[in-house]
């Protein structure tokens, strides 16, 4: 099993920055694909971005060019930088291993608004 951590969610106004960070305890991370995945109020979760163990990434529709997934594997971590933020982008936001289903984080809330 592993725990994920995330971290570095808070309020931003739209057009603002924001770096997620998850950290993961396992001692093999460098061999799992991570996700980031967001859920807004009423809302089904969605995923947002996607990381290979090579460093191979993919992204919602709704983010690419706006977002970015990237990993440390030498400190177990992951990160989500977020650029050009929209209100629409307001949610908690989850890392996820999808080797390990029940992998699910508290998450960190992201606030977009002025």
């Amino acid at each position: 099993q592993v725990q994920l951590v995330e971290s570095g969610g808070t309020l931003v106004p739209p057009g603002g920055s924001l770096r997620l960070s998850c950290v993961a305890s396992t001692r093999v991370f460098s061999i799992y694909t991570m996700d980031w995945y967001r859920q807004a109020p009423g809302k089904q979760r969605e995923l947002v971005a996607t990381i290979t163990s090579y460093g191979s990434t993919n992204y919602a529709d709704s983010v690419k060019g706006r977002f970015t997934i990237s990993r440390d594997n030498a400190k177990n971590m992951v990160y989500l930088q977020m650029n050009s933020l929209k209100p629409e982008d307001t949610a908690v936001y989850y890392c996820y291993a999808p080797s390990f289903p029940t992998s699910w984080g508290q998450g960190t809330q992201v606030t977009v608004s002025s």
